[in-house]
């Protein structure tokens, strides 16, 4: 079905879609690469593709949501994010990016800890053995014939080791990320 037939995605629908979306893309190195090739015009295989399951309905949503939910009180990720910067000075989003960097890693470095894939230098040659885990390494440019691949390593990848989130108090809802603030006086 042509993309002009599909009825468009609602604002949050689209936002959480594009949070779940970008964590299967960090963790899941096939899902990552039958995004990029859908992305560069190729048609998505249709058994390749998992059901569309509505985020609502997974049981890491609390999780996802908490983490972003860290990644807005820390660095003010999410209205970093929903910011219209195309107006501002490159100096300007230069100065707010230097603040949100900030604040996210100080966020992830305390929740998580992560770990690069590889362990080389990137720039280094590398060799791919046949049995190399696709998951973990994404192979890019000129791929054809069977293992062993060699290369150069452009991205060391990384994995997650530890993810700690801090316990939900009573029936706080995960889906407020960011509490409105009201100012009285």
């Amino acid at each position: 079905m042509p993309d002009t037939d599909l009825p468009p995605l609602s604002f949050a629908s689209r936002l959480l879609f594009a949070w779940a979306c970008f964590f299967r893309v960090l963790f899941d190195g096939r899902f990552a690469a039958r995004a990029l090739a859908v992305r560069d015009g190729a048609p998505a295989p249709a058994a390749a593709l998992p059901p569309v399951v509505p985020l609502a309905s997974r049981a890491d949503e609390t999780a996802a949501l908490q983490l972003l939910s860290l990644l807005q009180r820390e660095g003010r990720l999410v209205d970093f994010l929903q910011q219209d910067i195309a107006s501002f000075p490159d100096a300007d989003v230069g100065v707010a990016a230097r603040v949100v960097h900030d604040g996210c890693r100080k966020a992830l470095r305390a929740h998580a800890t992560l770990e690069p894939v590889r362990s080389e230098d990137e720039g280094a040659r590398v060799t791919l053995a046949a049995g190399f885990d696709a998951d973990a390494v994404k192979l890019v440019g000129d791929v054809k014939g069977e293992p062993p691949y060699t290369g150069v390593l452009r991205h060391r990848g990384w994995r997650a080791k530890r993810l700690e989130l801090p316990g939900l108090v009573g029936d706080h809802d995960a889906h407020v990320l960011a509490p409105a603030e009201v100012e009285l006086g």
